[in-house]
């Protein structure tokens, strides 16, 4: 799923799950994929709640939802929609509200990303992001149209939100544990890249039973199918630390199937996390490439 962080204001996903959970893109090059020889479209719904807040947050409650529907195939390319309506309660009476939609289509080979986001703040304005980014030899360029007409280039090791998670199932089927990548997603104001550190566990086997079973677990397309514990950090890569250590802006913790499906989802906004558990998986159909 694609990266998700619509909780603070100037802050978008993702998209990822995880792009993001969450929710990061889902999908890659066919032969990246399950058994199935494809990512599997699917809509997903995650219940949101607060797990813990750390330090003075003055976080008492968390209640939300993320929608999540992806579709396509590597031959005709990947969609995503996304949306994230959060309502955090302070305790003392205050609660801010955040929704953010987000629509984003990614080609299979990961050279082309075109993507909507409106992020919305209790009765303010919805802010809006539009644009395209293409890749062209070594370096991508982007041309936004929202907030504002710009264009500008990237590095050409910078990878969409879809190839991201294509490369994480592939670092995981290879063994490593450890994943560096730069990720461009469209979020924030349409400019900013982030450095992300991807911690992959130990796969877990089909026949091992979930600690806290749900939709997916129990969906026979998924019962046959490996998975593995991954955090995503995501770093601002134009920040500098004054310690030398920086600290990730937002990290995003998932078990992510081997057809690109994520379940078990926790959201750390450093001084709050959020868990997203899973209450409705639906299996949607995909044209075959020809």
């Amino acid at each position: 799923m694609r990266r998700s962080n619509s909780i603070s204001p100037g802050r978008t996903a993702a998209v990822v799950l995880a792009s993001s959970i969450l929710s990061a893109g889902l999908g890659g090059v066919a032969n990246a994929a399950g058994p199935s020889g494809s990512f599997l479209a699917h809509q997903a719904l995650y219940e949101l709640s607060l797990l813990k807040a750390r330090g003075n947050a003055s976080i008492a409650s968390v209640r939300g939802r993320i929608l999540y529907n992806f579709t396509g195939s590597a031959c005709e390319g990947y969609t995503s929609d996304f949306r994230q309506v959060s309502d955090l309660n302070s305790g003392e009476g205050k609660s801010t509200l955040s929704d953010l939609r987000s629509t984003s289509w990614e080609d299979g080979a990961g050279k082309s990303y075109r993507f909507k986001i409106a992020t919305k703040m209790n009765d303010a304005e919805a802010s809006a992001v539009d644009g395209v980014a293409e890749r062209t030899g070594d370096r991508v360029t982007v041309k936004l149209k929202q907030p504002a007409a710009k264009t500008f280039t990237l590095d050409g090791s910078t990878v969409f939100p879809t190839e991201q998670i294509h490369r994480i199932i592939a670092a995981a089927r290879e063994g490593k544990s450890l994943l560096e990548l730069a990720v461009y997603d469209g979020s924030d104001n349409g400019e900013k890249v982030y450095n992300t550190l991807t911690v992959i566990g130990q796969p877990i086997p089909p026949e091992r039973a979930a600690t806290a079973p749900d939709p997916s677990t129990s969906s026979d397309v998924m019962k046959s199918l490996t998975r593995w514990p991954v955090t995503v950090s995501y770093y601002d890569r134009d920040a500098k630390s004054k310690s030398g250590e920086q600290t990730p802006v937002y990290a995003m913790s998932f078990e992510l199937y081997e057809n690109g499906v994520s379940r078990a989802l926790v959201l750390d906004y450093n001084d709050f996390v959020i868990a997203g558990a899973l209450g409705q998986f639906d299996v949607r159909t995909t044209k075959p490439c020809k």
